[in-house]
């Protein structure tokens, strides 16, 4: 049987919490994926997720929810810009 490994998926609010334990509260980071129930690594990646949030080098949910759009949108324009082009040759060839 091939059957699909189910992640479990964290909160926003439950992944700041075990961060601030190692942070703010001087906890381990072992003691505190412990504490909260989750492996050590994930701690250590949720803290480096947070700390390129603050940095300014990872986008958060409403700055990558704009790429999206923004690069649909310019992929559209591109589109009518080829059309337009081509219209135009069209047209001025049929000029002559």
């Amino acid at each position: 049987m091939n059957q699909k490994r189910k992640y479990k998926t964290y909160s926003k609010e439950f992944k700041e919490e075990a961060v601030s334990l190692v942070t703010e509260q001087g906890y381990s980071v072992a003691e505190a994926a412990e504490a909260v129930g989750v492996n050590p690594n994930q701690i250590y990646n949720w803290k480096n997720q947070q700390e390129e949030q603050v940095k300014g080098t990872m986008l958060n949910d409403n700055e990558r929810t704009e790429l999206i759009k923004l690069r649909a949108e310019n992929k559209r324009l591109k589109m009518e810009k080829d059309i337009l082009k081509k219209a135009s040759a069209f047209f001025a060839k049929e000029m002559k």
